[in-house]
């Protein structure tokens, strides 16, 4: 684990394993730690590199604006520190946005794509339901209430079958130590708001495998095929049993297709 800085910003990030470096980009709101499921399993295999993007985690948290590119130049410069030339991307959510751009802007640093319940473009209703979210966190909402509504965004019904664990789950995001600040929040709410690279798909010369959870209900399946086939190279995984957070709901499955896909 360690911090370097990139771009003026203090990124922090792990590596672990060997093999061929894979590099994880988080989504919205989340840093390294949410790859916890998948670590070990990944590490297995591949040189895993995780990273707190700009504004979250242990990274520089100056609640300055900030866009998807800004976000993909700092992933950017992670690998060219780390001296890799070509590695695997995948990325979930706004991290497969930032994967995007960077697979369009630096072609010749991806090997393998993996897009995971992402999209080139929000459409409107999920804008004004995360400008929403900002507005809840500005106005005082009960945070464990707040946590709770994410989570039915992102997670399987079964997910809340268990009351005791949906209850830790809450309590541990509340009381996470590295926690986003409000202000930074609203700043990833407006990149996404404003990036749109529908346009420039054509452009992505990787291998692309797009994941999506059937029960996604802020990628629905049909919308994500559609607005992925300008991808010149590209396949499409259904995970039967997750929703929006693949890797959480389904980690050894999402492990197994990961890893074949990538061989």
């Amino acid at each position: 684990m360690a911090l370097i800085n990139i771009n003026n910003n203090d990124i922090y990030y792990e590596e672990y394993g060997k093999g061929d470096p894979l590099v994880l980009i988080a989504g919205l709101g989340s840093d390294s730690v949410s790859w916890l499921p998948v670590i070990i399993g990944l590490s297995k295999r591949y040189k895993v590199i995780i990273f707190d993007n700009r504004g979250v985690g242990r990274s520089t948290n100056d609640n300055a604006k900030i866009t998807i590119s800004d976000m993909s130049d700092d992933c950017i410069g992670l690998i060219k520190h780390l001296g890799y030339t070509r590695v695997n991307l995948l990325g979930h959510s706004m991290g497969g946005m930032i994967a995007m751009d960077l697979s369009i802007r630096y072609p010749e640093f991806v090997n393998k794509l993996v897009l995971e319940a992402t999209t080139p473009v929000m459409n409107n209703r999920n804008i004004q339901m995360l400008k929403d979210w900002v507005v809840f966190l500005k106005n005082g909402m009960d945070k464990k209430l707040w946590i709770r509504n994410m989570f039915y965004w992102i997670f399987t019904p079964s997910f809340f079958n268990d009351e005791v664990m949906l209850d830790q789950a809450v309590n541990m995001a509340v009381r996470y130590r590295y926690a986003q600040s409000n202000n930074s929040f609203e700043n990833q709410v407006q990149a996404l708001s404003e990036f749109n690279c529908t346009n420039s798909l054509p452009l992505i010369s990787a291998e692309a495998m797009i994941m999506y959870g059937e029960s996604d209900l802020l990628f629905p399946r049909k919308e994500t095929k559609e607005l992925f086939n300008a991808i010149p190279n590209q396949e499409f995984t259904l995970i039967k049993d997750a929703a929006h957070s693949i890797h959480m709901d389904c980690p050894e499955e999402f492990i197994d297709v990961v890893s074949k896909y990538l061989g």
